[in-house]
């Protein structure tokens, strides 16, 4: 077995397994292109946050992990984490549902979100949630009309700008004054103050999320400090704030020469900053528990030779792993068949079947010799992959499979392009005239 940088995953014998299963075997019987999880890997990452917390719990510092559905909903993948301990972090109520369906309880469900509906909000309250992240002061009359209404106070978490740039991609960064995400810090006194003062309202905790995709810590402490400045100015106001949500966790290395994670570093930045304050933290990682343990199978339909340039054409597309298209993203794109280290590389543009110019993966990208019809995997693809593809070109949505040990079991099936059609439905005008 050769060294592989994705847990659950590995070469054996000269083929790419996910734990015990070859990844061909799978193809075989789902067809491509699939999402294989590993419960191995779900297990490590989990135990990445968990062992370090330990010593630190021990020290008195009460943290929950709230696992961000947004980056996987997959029930099994849920289920796994949840009965590692995790609770959930939602931002619909689709996936508030999801996460009850998959066993974690309601008074471990925290309700993010920017834009929540009076719906889900009555939603949340009703099945007793565990903290509503309110991110506005339209949000705040809503929930209090609500909750007054219902007669269910409701938790609150008022959710901070800290206006601490993480240096991510502009589209997944949230803690910059231009993002659209919380309250100014210039404002929180007076957001806290409106929230005291409404009916139906319980401000318990301050909320912050600066993005998923940090590898340093330099980031976390700035924000993190600031947090723990305004809980005592809050307490000083008369606003018992009692826990603290520090929103998503570390990020991980996508490219070969990206920086491993420092979870130890990661976990004193909490303790250092915040932990004097006796609060209960939350931390929301999702990126991080999910997106190593999983990876996109594909088939190679054609090697096409241009004049210019030589394309790889998968059977996987951008509507079924959508972050190259969207954030310019890099995964890792290794053949299942493992090439001999005398293999020559070459460029190659790798792109899907989809009629969009930016269904592409990667463009220019040494590649071993790759035939048609070889199967081929993207690498950390278990997080933002099958969460945010659709169904494009009218293709079905992917598969999922969840791998543990020499076992496999298909978690999602893909579905017939008879139910896809089934969903929709002729208005009387457009029926077709009887002979």
């Amino acid at each position: 077995m050769s060294c592989f940088p994705t847990p659950g995953f590995a070469y054996v014998g000269g083929a790419l397994h996910a734990e015990g299963v070859p990844l061909s075997r799978i193809a075989d019987a789902v067809g491509t292109p699939a999402y294989v999880y590993s419960t191995a890997g779900l297990e490590a990452n989990w135990h990445a946050y968990d062992d370090v917390l330990a010593p630190y719990r021990a020290k008195g510092l009460g943290i929950d992990i709230c696992y961000a559905l947004k980056a996987n909903s997959n029930l099994a993948v849920i289920r796994t984490l949840a009965n590692l301990g995790a609770g959930a972090d939602v931002v619909s109520e689709g996936e508030m549902r999801r996460a009850l369906a998959a066993g974690i309880p309601a008074d471990r469900i925290v309700f993010s979100g920017v834009g929540k509906t009076p719906e889900e909000v009555a939603a949340a309250l009703t099945v007793g949630i565990h903290q509503l992240n309110v991110e506005s002061f339209p949000e705040l009359e809503m929930v209090s009309a609500v909750a007054t209404r219902l007669g269910k106070p409701a938790p609150i978490a008022i959710r901070i700008n800290p206006d601490v740039d993480a240096g991510t991609h502009g589209k997944i960064a949230t803690g910059r004054k231009e993002d659209k995400f919380g309250i100014d810090l210039s404002l929180a006194r007076d957001a806290f103050a409106r929230a005291k003062a409404l009916p139906g309202l319980q401000p318990v905790a301050v909320a912050i999320h600066i993005g998923s995709q940090l590898l340093k810590t330099t980031p976390f402490r700035q924000a993190f400090g600031k947090v723990a400045e305004l809980v005592q100015v809050l307490r000083e106001d008369g606003i018992p704030i009692s826990r603290i949500d520090l929103g998503g966790g570390l990020g991980v290395p996508y490219r070969p020469s990206d920086a491993e994670p420092d979870h130890h570093s990661y976990v004193a930045a909490i303790f250092e900053t915040v932990g004097h304050l006796g609060c209960q933290v939350t931390l929301e990682p999702g990126r991080s528990l999910v997106a190593s343990a999983g990876l996109l199978l594909a088939r190679v339909n054609f090697v096409k030779e241009g004049l210019h340039r030589r394309f790889l054409v998968l059977d996987a597309a951008m509507n079924d792993l959508m972050r190259p298209a969207l954030y310019d993203a890099w995964h890792t794109l290794l053949p299942v068949e493992e090439p001999s280290p005398a293999s020559p590389l070459s460029p190659v543009d790798v792109v899907g079947p989809v009629c969009e110019s930016g269904d592409t993966f990667a463009k220019q990208r040494e590649m071993p010799p790759v035939a048609p019809g070889a199967l081929v995997a993207f690498l950390t693809a278990g997080a933002y992959g099958a969460a945010m593809s659709g169904t494009y070109n009218s293709r079905p949505l992917v598969p999922e499979v969840l791998v543990t040990g020499d076992s496999f079991a298909v978690v999602r099936r893909r579905p017939s392009f008879e139910e896809s059609l089934a969903l929709e439905k002729m208005p009387d005008w457009l029926s077709p005239t009887p002979a």
